[in-house]
């Protein structure tokens, strides 16, 4: 494990060295942050807020990494209208960062191939960290990796059709605890000329429940050491990104459920591996100037503006925790379908009020003790290379 003091300065004179990103022109990852791909949450106008409130912080360019939400390498290679829709990036972002979900290593080779041949991104992150049972009941997400062969052949495969585009992947633990794969998985990515691989410390069988664990992220630092490592689980705040960072030894982390309602806890991860300790505490102003700003960039990313400010209704729990907000408030910007009702509703607040205390927390999702649905005979032979037959039929898209 890691010692607890922070490593010796780079030549910029940030104490954490930057992650770097393969062939988008050596690009440097400064600070090593990444936001986690998240099903409806990491569209384009969520990753724009992101990068805009880190760059806020710095002169670094790019501040960070801002992954797609998930896309299925089915339905992009039969150019799904949604999925097309979802690969869109803002003008601003770069690098342009796409997450793939495949578990037939031809498909996948062929979604790489697109999105090289037509430059749709400019790195490929492959997703082994999916719980949900619609994903592994299909022998993917986090369910795959227990096909050691299979796991390869599909890592060949996106990394020979990425032609120097980076490749990278993000996996748990493993199943549960009786079936951890994270270990031999990290191996196999290194062999296969994976740029990086990022651990969430939860089995799928744990979902988002309990404690990460953190240790498994150390371990895998010190079996994997010739790409960087990277670790995600339960960084709530800046001060959490940091201790991860000591006390595991990863090169990164990767940040999901934290930034909830919260863009601008990317700027306070500026700010803290830049040696900083400035932290943003805006008052509930700030806030709704923020999710006016939120709505607004999905009502252009959507084209139209009831479904931009509907899309907006399910953030608007975690951008108002831990403030006083009355429950018809409440109710009303979670129904609006307007930014004329959204600015009726904010008008009613006491946008005064400051940060409130404990607000930086857990939030999202955080059921755990799951049972993991997996195909027949999923775990009989974890050598087979064999996709399930009817894996790729789902080709709906997202």
């Amino acid at each position: 494990m890691a010692p607890a003091d922070a490593p010796t300065p780079d030549a910029t004179g940030s104490p954490w060295p930057p992650l770097r990103l393969g062939a988008f022109g050596g690009a440097l990852i400064r600070p090593p942050v990444v936001l986690a791909p998240m099903a409806g949450i990491t569209n384009a106008p969520f990753r724009t807020l992101c990068q805009e409130q880190a760059e806020a912080a710095t002169t670094a360019r790019p501040a960070g990494l801002y992954v797609s939400e998930m896309i299925t390498t089915r339905a992009l290679v039969e150019r799904d209208a949604k999925t097309l829709r979802l690969i869109r990036f803002a003008e601003t972002e770069r690098p342009r960062s796409i997450q793939l979900y495949g578990v037939d290593p031809h498909i996948v080779g062929r979604a790489v191939a697109m999105i090289v041949d037509e430059g749709l991104a400019d790195h490929i992150d492959l997703n082994f960290g999916c719980p949900v049972p619609k994903v592994t009941r299909k022998g993917g997400g986090s369910a795959l990796p227990y096909k050691r062969n299979l796991l390869r052949d599909i890592l060949r495969s996106a990394v020979k059709n990425a032609r120097g585009v980076p490749v990278t992947i993000k996996m748990r633990k493993g199943i549960d605890d009786d079936h951890l794969t994270y270990l031999d998985a990290g191996r196999i990515a290194v062999d296969e000329g994976v740029t990086w691989v990022a651990l969430h410390g939860r089995t799928a069988e744990q979902h988002y429940g309990g404690t990460a664990d953190w240790s498994a992220i150390a371990r895998l630092k010190e079996v994997v050491t010739d790409i960087p490592v990277l670790g995600n689980g339960d960084i709530w705040d800046a001060e959490d990104a940091l201790r991860m960072m000591r006390e595991t030894g990863c090169d990164g982390v990767v940040v999901g459920r934290g930034c909830l309602g919260r863009p601008w806890l990317f700027r306070d991860l500026v700010s803290a591996f830049e040696g900083s300790a400035d932290r943003a505490r805006p008052t509930l102003g700030e806030v709704t100037t923020i999710m006016r700003r939120h709505a607004v960039l999905l009502a252009e990313w959507i084209g139209d503006e009831t479904h931009g400010v509907t899309d907006l209704r399910k953030h608007v729990a975690w951008y108002m925790k831990g403030f006083s907000v009355g429950g018809t408030i409440r109710r009303g910007l979670a129904t609006a379908s307007s930014l004329a009702e959204l600015d009726d509703w904010f008008g009613q607040l006491d946008l005064d009020q400051p940060w409130p205390i404990g607000a930086d927390g857990p939030r999202g999702r955080t059921a755990g003790g799951k049972r993991v649905v997996l195909p027949e005979g999923w775990l009989d032979d974890p050598e087979c290379a064999l996709p399930p037959v009817d894996a790729e039929l789902d080709h709906s898209g997202g």
